[in-house]
Formats: structure tokens, C-alpha cells, sequence
């Protein structure tokens, strides 16, 4: 199977981003990080299903159980605060959420504040991300 590159063909709008997050408690994103991050291969995003801001102790709690559980190791570049999510669908089988960055991103594609974790790591049960740098994001849902 050859891997596809992704393609966006169009941006969710307000009401399709609230429908879609109904039952979502957190989205996991991973990716290949920059080569010059040797030790740290893989990019992670994670989103939170909340735009409440964390306080400092339960950020920890709540970043150390996903390390834990996912066997992430050695997260460096930590950033965790409440950002602006797109989301689009395109040639991938589900949506993918996109973190924005640039001004002009935020401007142009509809969104919603989530709460976000991106760093950097290694990680044994990302072979994808950290061996064929392709991009892969998973959801989990309210039961």
C-alpha cells in the first residue's frame, strides 16, 4: 500500500466542527519531527476536547497519564495552552484537526479554541511517524 498525501478539499464550517467534536474527548496527532531532533523523532499533538484552561498541575497529570500510556519518552519543546482548531476533509478517511498557527489561517479557516499539548518525543508505538514520516491522528470518544 503506498501512502497517499494529504489533501485537503475543504474546511469544515462552525457548525460542522461543533457537530463533529459531539462525544470526542481528545484527538492524538503524530507526525515526523524536524531531522535535527534526533533524540525526539516524532511530532505529537494532542487536543482536548475543551477550551478550559488547565491549571498547571492538572496539565502535568494529564500530559504525564498520555506519556504513560502511549510509551512516550523524553518529551522536549513542550507547549500546552488553548489554540485554534480547524478542521478539513480531503483524501483521508477521517477529519483531520489542524493546528493554526499563522494569523492568516485563523483568519480564513473557521475554528474552535481547543486545548492543546505539542511536543516532541520518541516513541516505539509510532513506527510510522518515526520511521516512514507519514502523519497519523486517532480520535477517542465519550463512551
Amino acid at each position: 500500500m503506498e501512502a497517499k498525501a494529504i489533501r485537503t478539499t475543504r474546511y469544515l464550517d462552525i457548525d460542522e466542527i461543533d457537530e463533529h467534536l459531539k462525544n470526542v474527548e481528545y484527538i492524538m496527532m503524530a507526525a515526523s519531527s524536524p531531522e535535527h531532533f534526533k533524540e525526539a523523532p516524532i511530532h505529537f499533538t494532542i487536543f482536548l476536547n475543551t477550551s478550559d484552561n488547565l491549571p498547571k498541575d492538572i496539565q502535568d497529570a494529564v500530559l504525564d497519564k498520555f506519556l504513560e500510556e502511549n510509551g512516550i519518552r523524553n518529551p522536549i519543546e513542550v507547549m500546552s495552552r488553548i489554540m485554534p482548531v480547524g478542521f478539513s476533509e480531503g483524501s483521508h478517511e477521517t477529519l483531520m484537526p489542524l493546528l493554526l498557527i499563522k494569523k492568516e489561517d485563523v483568519t480564513t479557516v473557521a475554528h474552535v479554541p481547543m486545548f492543546v499539548f505539542d511536543f516532541l518525543a520518541d516513541s516505539d508505538n509510532f513506527y510510522e511517524a518515526k520511521e516512514k514520516s507519514l502523519t497519523g491522528w486517532s480520535y477517542n470518544y465519550n463512551d
